[in-house]
């Protein structure tokens, strides 16, 4: 009876290695999903590459500020509305809540009036150049999957360089460069994602179609995962399996789309002109309402 037993176990345990054998815990890239289906034969189990679901990043963020001081309020300083560039007697206190604007207001719940963000100094130290880099970090790998959307309730930047790093910000390279003329700012030719192709999707581009300074419904900024998505999916995304398959042969277009970190950097505000207006330099500074990063 007991060799019956041992037997049985022993046959058991050769099925379960031979069906391990077969599906691995990992399938190339991504992690086996299982499910049962029915066939002619009964239900039987169908393996498969699966994938966490995607998901608000900003949800688990840190975020650092580089220069640490560089958030307005302290002290408390006046600046021009965002529709009056000459209307200059706001006020920013970080002592008083209705009246501070701190880094946490890029990540809270949008839809509120009056709208909440951060807000950097003015640039009142003019001609100096008003960098500021703003650091995401996640201390984890994330593939992402949607648009990076970044919202200015300020003017959007003459000049902005998005960053990332695959290394937890030990190396930085750039995703892509912003300005209103590429090529005064970064010697580089302006383009667009539409003039890319699925040989060229990993090119580092300069555009200018984010850069318009003072105009009213312009305050939003895109890195387009889709677009680039688009090049192996189809433009509707309907063939996703095309794009994972890339994801998981290529190491360099899976590269391309995962991070550790992002870095903002801000380079020179919105001036609205060729020319910075010297008497009315409180109408200059970054403002950020909110940024979007999916992934998983």
């Amino acid at each position: 009876m007991y060799l019956s037993r041992f037997l049985s176990l022993h046959a058991l345990w050769v099925t379960v290695s031979s069906m391990m054998q077969h599906y691995p815990s990992v399938w190339g890239h991504y992690d086996v999903c299982k499910t049962q289906i029915y066939t002619e034969e009964g239900k039987v189990w169908d393996y498969m590459a699966c994938q966490p679901e995607a998901r608000d990043m900003i949800k688990y963020v840190k975020v650092t500020l580089d220069p640490p001081d560089i958030t307005c309020g302290d002290p408390p300083e006046t600046f021009c509305a965002m529709g009056n560039p000459y209307m200059c007697n706001n006020e920013c206190d970080a002592s008083t809540q209705e009246l501070a604007h701190p880094p946490e207001l890029m990540f809270d719940l949008e839809g509120r009036h009056p709208s909440t963000f951060w807000q950097s100094t003015t640039w009142k130290e003019y001609p100096k150049p008003l960098h500021v880099n703003i650091t995401l970090s996640w201390n984890k790998t994330i593939e992402l999957t949607d648009n990076i959307v970044i919202t200015f309730e300020s003017g959007r930047p003459d000049q902005m360089i998005l960053e990332k790093s695959l290394d937890y910000g030990r190396t930085w390279q750039p995703y892509q460069y912003y300005a209103t003329d590429c090529l005064d700012a970064f010697h580089m030719d302006p383009k667009s994602v539409r003039d890319l192709s699925q040989q060229t999707v990993l090119e580092i581009i300069c555009t200018e179609e984010y850069s318009t300074g003072y105009m009213t419904n312009s305050k939003i900024i895109h890195f387009e995962i889709k677009d680039r998505f688009a090049f192996f999916a189809g433009p509707r995304l309907h063939n996703m399996a095309s794009l994972y398959g890339q994801l998981d042969t290529t190491k360099k277009l899976r590269d391309f789309f995962t991070i550790t970190d992002l870095r903002i950097r801000l380079l020179r505000p919105a001036t609205g002109e060729i020319y910075v207006d010297e008497q009315h330099l409180a109408r200059y500074f970054y403002a950020i309402s909110d940024i979007r990063v999916y992934g998983r």
